[in-house]
């Protein structure tokens, strides 16, 4: 329901086909390596064009989010919103799991819409990588992937409230951790064990020019072997348990904050 007031990050219809297209590009440039085609005797290099190419696809979208110019008042909880977030993730920095970032980050995409959500993912990755020594060829990645769970969090059901809507936001936390976890696997599985050639193959590696049901069998084990029984049920757990416990709380001060700062979250639908 809105009353008429600005969106904290407004999605205009231009704005959300620029972030559906980014998106999509953001989804080749993760899964690329098992889309393509080599000719024999050829190998699969790094793909060093597609890590400069996505920050300024980033960097693309959140221009078009701030186009009609960002409230002050956004801009000033979009940052102690990233700058606890940062916080967060450097006490808790991954260990056995142990993620914090998430839930605050979720909780806030609710709270805001999916614009802000895309937003405060970017720059909430992209500070914490800068206080814990994280910077890296994964941080677009994680920036990427991280602002699609901030803004997948806005657009969940708004008619959803009190205790229903803790339980939504709480499963929403436990689907984003695994699918987190498996989307940073894929975007660093072809190169993390080395590109393996047809009749070399260990059963954990990439071949680059294999059929996608091989390679996609290979990752799953891959996955499942070194990530989804330790690190991904780890953030998973600790998303769902910090949502159920502090959620209600959280959820209410980020909508005070929202309402003294004459911020009214969007509805699902875009408008031009």
């Amino acid at each position: 329901m809105t009353t008429g007031r600005a969106a904290a990050v407004p999605l205009t219809r231009r704005s959300a086909a620029v972030l559906g297209v980014a998106s999509a590009a953001g989804l080749v440039m993760l899964c690329w390596p098992l889309l393509v085609r080599l000719p024999e005797g050829e190998t699969l290099s790094p793909p060093f064009l597609f890590l400069a190419l996505l920050p300024l696809v980033i960097a693309v979208v959140l221009a078009e989010l701030s186009e009609g110019g960002l409230d002050p008042r956004t801009l000033a909880i979009l940052g102690v919103l990233s700058a606890c977030n940062a916080v967060l993730r450097g006490l808790s920095a991954g260990t056995a799991g142990v993620e914090l970032v998430f839930f605050l980050l979720i909780l806030g995409g609710r709270v805001f819409g999916p614009g802000f959500g895309f937003a405060l993912g970017c720059t909430s990755l992209f500070a914490s990588a800068l206080v814990t020594a994280g910077v890296g060829p994964w941080l677009p990645y994680q920036m990427l992937v991280s602002a699609w769970v901030g803004m997948g969090a806005g657009l969940l059901p708004r008619r959803v409230t009190g205790r229903n809507e803790i339980v939504m936001l709480a499963a929403y936390g436990v689907v984003s951790a695994y699918a987190f976890g498996l989307l940073m696997n894929l975007s660093g599985w072809p190169f993390a064990l080395g590109i393996a050639v047809p009749g070399h193959e260990g059963s954990l590696d990439f071949v680059a020019g294999a059929p996608l049901a091989e390679n996609l069998q290979r990752f799953a084990v891959y996955t499942l072997l070194t990530s989804t029984g330790s690190f991904d049920t780890g953030r998973a757990i600790t998303t769902a348990v910090a949502i159920a416990v502090l959620g209600p709380a959280v959820l209410t001060t980020l909508r005070r904050a929202s309402r003294r700062a004459l911020i009214t979250p969007p509805t699902n639908a875009t408008g031009g």
